[in-house]
């Protein structure tokens, strides 16, 4: 995101944008790879609410998140755009914030991969990991990534 620190995140995450609400779907590509036509958005404040159940030393995906709002909503899949963005607003709107803090750096990308949209980066998610316990890799060579080591033996159940 860019700009961060001209942008009220505290006030994009409780702005619903007429969500949630399931929309249905008529591309047949989209339907074959998301495995159905039910799709689901979540307003921004409910991934925040989400993350906020991970406890210390445990981890979520986005995709885990995405998986949770689909069953809890009888809908096929949660939309991954604004999964992702909402994510990131939440992020940054706990780290606008004096107190209660988000966990945020518990959510990981797929595969367990650190996220570079956080506030601080790969680094400041890594420190914070690393703090919780988590064993941090590279991979890559040229377009280094960062994860979680075993990070699906850390994955809080929902459910």
């Amino acid at each position: 995101m860019a700009k961060e620190d001209k942008k009220d995140f505290n006030k994009m995450l409780n702005d619903s944008k007429d969500m949630p609400k399931i929309t249905v779907i008529t591309d047949e590509k989209s339907i074959e790879k998301y495995g159905g036509s039910k799709m689901y958005f979540a307003p921004p404040i409910d991934y925040d609410t989400v993350m906020r159940l991970i406890p210390f030393g445990k981890l979520i995906t986005i995709g885990k998140i995405r998986e949770y709002f689909a069953k809890l909503n009888n809908a096929d899949f949660t939309e991954p755009i604004t999964a992702g963005i909402f994510v990131s607003i939440a992020a940054w709107a706990s780290y606008q914030r004096e107190d209660d803090k988000t966990p945020y750096w518990r959510t990981l990308k797929a595969n367990g991969e650190l996220n570079p949209k956080y506030p601080g980066g790969i680094e400041s998610q890594r420190s914070k990991l690393e703090e919780e316990g988590h064993t941090i890799i590279q991979k890559g060579r040229k377009n280094l990534r960062y994860y979680v080591e075993d990070y699906e033996e850390k994955l809080f159940d929902l459910v």
